[in-house]
């Protein structure tokens, strides 16, 4: 009897699906996390944080299937921390997502913690601590999943990680109470001080002539984009954020934070030439710019050892005058179809604004993200039934509970002049819609009026929408993205601006809260973290076990400001204000100082200068 030929696609799959699973290995790291010193790029010591006493942290490599054991105990003695594997879904593994008071407590010093999944995914991913302003200190690095069945496995000969990122001379426990405060009403952001390719400066990346290489690039900074581009080198994309991509030409390539491409480039046949590999910061992310900041950075293929290794001459006078790659031109490779006809469409603003006390903070629709008292993982599951109550994840959390399958659209409108880097744990979203697009004009409304979506009048949504877990907002321009709500979990979506997120620019997916108690049990390890660190591991937002729509004592957001004030008027207020003392001081000085008495009169020093004139 002859096999179904209907069968052989179904047979295939099978047979490969259970050799992967012989040839699947754990993977484990036994990371002790401290302090070292280091200077990456020449101009200053500092303290980072180190894994085994060592920095810049390992690479962690796996291939897809494996599973992946991370043990980390936290030595640094002064500070919390954690783990986010950055773009990994974590599907059924909700509790080793990483985030500090969402699906764990965060680690205190002395304490350890184990994370153990299954990696199912394939691609350029990264990771970093998610605890208050911890991993622009160093803790972040690239996670790769090799796979050898990717559809450009046989197009190159070696596979090389490319990180890029800015970099502090002090710790952001020094720069960030200089960030949040009433000596900072407009929120600007502070300003690196160098800018970093894999961790040092001046690299050269030996290649030979005619190999293709797969470059995997990845923006591993806390806040500034970066232009890519290789000089006389055409990048063809691959894959964005661990998403396979149809083979795309690029000449530029803007890099958010947070985001990967990986690329292929083909050496050229001579060896005479060594070229550059140039980095551009986007300067304008910056609210000024420091004379001594290196805003381009050169490092080069290496073709002749012999040969000069000259610095690349710009073409341009500023950034925004390159012309980077649209990833909404891309074009999946699997041709995922556009999810129609969303169940749940969330319609979001960003602001930022001056709170009560005077300091800057963002807002997702008014709502500025501020941290339960219990992780809300643990919430869905000490709440029973009432997990599928949005309430009881606090009114400051932004929370929005979703039910198994439900198709989900975010309309996020801008209405800040800055761009800001979105992500979502747990899923990669489709990029539908985004204006103003990449290009000569995605900075036209930066200083006029914002652009909202209209629902009723936009560009058609592709057919096959590119997918990826971080996709930029432009300056007061939207974006518009779609993801099923398949996997079951506690999900943060927030700015992948350290800055920004410290400001509150965040909010929270419960997704299928149900489906979550039923499928992840939580390791009595991470219970011990919240033992130690004295964080409630049951109830509300406000810890209440008793009542769960009770949430007196709940974190809050800061007061707004009277009424009738806002963040341009309080900023206005305050310029006036200086503006009035500096008059006033001028009266006192030219009108009152040095008083002299003649002839009965008081003379001030404006009646002395008229009588010379005279």
């Amino acid at each position: 009897m002859a096999f179904p030929s209907r069968l052989l696609p179904w047979l295939a799959a099978t047979i490969f699906f259970f050799i992967a699973q012989c040839q699947a290995k754990t993977v484990t790291y036994d990371w002790n996390v401290t302090w070292v010193t280091a200077n990456p790029d020449g101009l200053a010591d500092r303290q980072v944080v180190g894994i085994n006493n060592q920095w810049p942290l390992p690479i962690i490599e796996v291939d897809k299937g494996d599973r992946l054991v991370v043990n980390m105990h936290n030595g640094l003695g002064d500070k919390s921390a954690s783990i986010h594997f950055h773009g990994m879904y974590q599907t059924n593994t909700t509790e080793m997502d990483g985030p500090s008071m969402l699906t764990q407590c965060p680690v205190p010093p002395g304490s350890s913690i184990t994370y153990n999944f299954t990696v199912n995914q394939n691609g350029t991913y990264w990771y970093h601590c998610h605890t208050d302003y911890c991993y622009p200190d160093g803790y972040r690095q690239a996670l790769i999943v090799h796979d050898n069945s990717s559809y450009f496995a046989d197009k190159y000969d070696e596979d090389l990680t490319i990180t890029m990122t800015d970099w502090y001379h002090e710790l952001t426990e020094t720069i960030a109470p200089t960030f949040i405060t009433v000596d900072n009403p407009t929120g600007a952001e502070p300003i690196p001080d160098s800018f970093l390719f894999n961790d040092t400066l001046n690299t050269k990346i030996p290649v030979e002539a005619g190999k293709t290489y797969l470059f995997r690039l990845i923006n591993i900074g806390a806040f500034v984009a970066q232009y890519f581009y290789i000089e006389d080198h055409t990048m063809r994309i691959v894959e964005v954020d661990g998403i396979y991509t149809d083979e795309a030409e690029a000449d530029i390539l803007y890099i958010s934070a947070a985001q990967r491409y990986t690329v292929l480039v083909t050496m050229k046949n001579s060896t005479e030439k060594n070229y550059p590999i140039v980095m551009v910061a986007d300067s304008q992310l910056l609210d000024t710019i420091p004379s001594d900041l290196q805003l381009n950075q050169t490092n080069w293929l290496e073709y002749n050892s012999s040969a000069a290794f000259e610095q690349a001459v710009m073409t341009v006078s500023d950034c925004s005058d390159l012309n980077p790659y649209d990833d909404m031109g891309l074009v999946p490779h699997d041709r995922m179809a556009l999810l129609e006809n969303p169940d749940i469409s969330l319609d979001l603003t960003v602001t930022m604004q001056v709170l009560d006390d005077g300091a800057d903070y963002a807002f997702l629709n008014d709502i500025s993200y501020t941290a339960p008292k219990v992780p809300a993982l643990y919430t869905v599951m000490s709440a029973g039934d009432q997990a599928t109550d949005a309430t009881v994840y606090g009114d400051y959390t932004h929370s929005v509970v979703l039910e198994k399958d439900q198709i989900v659209e975010i309309i996020l409108n801008n209405g800040d002049t800055g761009t800001h880097p979105f992500h979502l744990h747990g899923h990669a979203f489709q990029m539908i819609d985004r204006y103003p697009p990449y290009g000569p004009h995605f900075y036209d409304y930066a200083d006029g009026d914002p652009i909202t979506y209209n629902a009723s009048n936009h560009t058609a949504f592709p057919e096959y929408p590119p997918r990826r877990d971080t996709f930029v907002l432009p300056p007061q321009g939207y974006f518009v993205v779609r993801f099923k709500a398949d996997n079951p979990g506690v999900w943060f979506f927030h700015c992948h601006i350290d800055w920004h997120l410290a400001q509150g620019l965040a909010m929270v997916f419960i997704e299928a809260p149900l489906a979550i108690q039923s499928s992840v049990t939580i390791p009595q390890q991470h219970y011990g973290v919240c033992e130690a660190a004295g964080i409630a591991t049951a109830g509300n937002a406000a810890g209440n076990t008793e009542d769960y729509t009770d949430l007196t004592g709940q974190n809050k957001q800061v007061a707004w400001l009277p009424g009738g004030f806002t963040a341009r008027g309080i900023v206005a207020l305050v310029f006036s204000c200086v503006s009035a003392f500096l008059g006033m001081g001028m009266i006192a000085f030219y009108g009152l100082s040095d008083i002299k008495k003649g002839g009965g009169q008081v003379q001030t020093r404006r009646e002395e200068v008229r009588e010379h004139e005279d």
